[in-house]
């Protein structure tokens, strides 16, 4: 437990050590450098994702402090090197070479490490995270950065989504029993009250993450006792001041009523009934008359609260039909990311040095796909803001090349279409220190101010953009010689002048 009396932010690992945590082509790839004498080569490597999730307008990225803990942590254990030992290659022999296995258990992480902070909006073609420094660092770190960053930002962005759909409603994250595995679970928690959940019924990640915890009983509380009544009566005199009650065991307009009785008992003993919850049925028809019920009967302070397989879409249509539900309880379609499984990012070399040289060199990496041709150079994001505060749009450029002046971006999919910004344009520079050199030089800021800063984020975009049917397209664009930069390596990739002529 840290000083702040909170547990580690990362599930307890089987062994302390998380350096394994990778694929193995990272680790025969690191060899072969390591073989290949090119173990002192720097490179660059950027994290991104190429289509907004959810056919969204918008991302929002998370997952960056459990990162941060991976790296600071990151050592090769006598176990692990132990384990790689004994692999074996195609011919029966030991696949890493001894000299290999030492350079691993003797490897201290020196990576510079630039990123995004959590609770940032962040668009397609965008680096959320650089990285730099000796190449075979750079690999052995890719697939656990893109496991953190890829799961959290899609719920992240998921529940900033059912945010939005629930109008200020609070909603509360109960997806624990259905999540991808007890790391899953913890990792969904974090992401969607980052992203805006008011608590979530995980009682670990409460603890774990210092984020507020909710919840009541279940319809086996009130099957246990075969009357509803006795049931809500002993749970009120168990706990009198958590009487949420389910409604919808048997019948739950009589259900309702059952806790306006037990409601007026609280009541007489100094307590008072929180709210029923419904998680079956006709969720607008029901909530419109058990509204009725509570009012009728003097709780009209009494929540609503809605739950049975809830996402965006299905909250948008309860509230178009008036229903009176005023909290949300949302569990699978959150913490699993229901709808798209994945987010997508990738980890993409960008450019290379010599150890001592100050230049780097960019690389490119080429497709019959125009949206897998990936940047080249050592690269920053720029966000624009207009005089109000709201976003212009984002460039990504080149940090060794920094533009001045009057600058022009160009969308990468299409170069016909630019925009300009002023050189006197206000702009911030996403990308923030994180690590240099392998030690920790950025200080996560306390969860609720990360909530805070991650509901601000999502209310600077225009509705255009937050909106769930065709949004619009937030401007993000290539620095103007980046784009130049681009071009003229994919057309040497393909064995062709500037021009265009082979």
């Amino acid at each position: 437990m840290d000083a702040s009396g909170r547990g580690p932010s990362l599930p307890e690992p089987t062994s302390p050590s998380l350096a394994l945590l990778t694929d193995l082509y990272q680790l025969t790839m690191a060899a072969a450098y390591h073989a290949s004498g090119m173990d002192t080569t720097e490179a660059c490597f950027h994290l991104f994702f190429r289509e907004n999730p959810f056919g969204g307008g918008y991302a929002l990225a998370c997952g960056l402090e459990q990162a941060v803990e991976y790296l600071g942590a990151l050592r090769f254990t006598s176990e692990d090197v132990g384990y790689l030992a004994g692999m074996k290659g195609n011919d029966g022999r030991a696949l890493f070479r001894p000299e290999f296995l030492k350079w691993l258990a003797e490897m201290e992480f020196s990576l510079d490490v630039d990123a995004i902070p959590e609770g940032t909006v962040v668009f397609p073609r965008e680096p959320l995270m650089r990285v730099s420094g000796p190449i075979g660092q750079c690999q052995l770190v890719e697939t656990a950065l893109l496991n953190v960053i890829n799961f959290q930002t899609l719920v992240a962005t998921k529940a900033s989504r059912v945010c939005l759909a629930a109008q200020g409603d609070p909603v509360v994250e109960f997806g624990l029993r259905r999540a991808q595995g007890p790391d899953g679970g913890l990792s969904a928690s974090r992401a969607a009250y980052m992203g805006g959940c008011v608590a979530t019924s995980n009682t670990l990640a409460g603890k774990r993450f210092n984020i507020p915890v909710s919840g009541t009983h279940a319809h086996s509380w009130v099957m246990a006792w075969g009357d509803e009544l006795e049931a809500f009566r002993a749970y009120a005199k168990a706990l009198p001041n958590n009487c949420t009650f389910v409604v919808d065991t048997y019948d739950s307009l009589e259900g309702a009523r059952h806790a306006v009785a037990v409601g007026r008992e609280l009541r007489a003993s100094g307590h008072e009934l929180v709210g029923v919850r419904i998680d079956s049925g006709d969720l607008a028809w029901l909530s419109k008359r058990i509204r009725t019920i509570l009012d009728d009967a003097g709780f009209e302070s009494a929540h609503i609260i809605g739950s049975n397989e809830l996402d965006e879409e299905l909250i948008s249509s309860l509230k178009d039909q008036g229903a009176r539900i005023d909290m949300w309880g949302v569990g699978t379609k959150l913490a699993t990311a229901w709808d798209q499984p994945a987010l997508g990012c990738v980890y993409k070399l960008s450019a290379v040095r010599s150890a001592g040289e100050k230049q780097w060199t960019p690389r490119v990496k080429v497709s019959e796909q125009t949206a897998k041709v990936t940047t080249p150079g050592f690269l920053g994001v720029r966000r624009y803001l207009r005089e109000d505060g709201s976003l212009d749009g984002d460039m990504v450029y080149d940090v060794t090349r920094p533009p001045s002046g009057e600058v022009v971006m160009v969308d990468p999919t299409d170069s016909t279409r630019r925009k300009s910004f002023a050189a006197d344009a206000n702009f911030e520079e996403l990308l923030v220190p994180v690590f240099r050199a392998g030690r920790p030089v950025w200080k996560q800021s306390p969860i609720g101010e990360v909530r805070h800063r991650a509901l601000a984020s999502v209310r600077s975009l225009d509705a255009s953009i937050t909106r769930f049917l065709n949004p619009h397209s937030y401007p993000v664009g290539l620095e103007r010689s980046v784009n130049d930069a681009r071009t003229r390596l994919v057309l040497a990739a393909r064995g062709m002048a500037p021009d265009g002529k082979e």
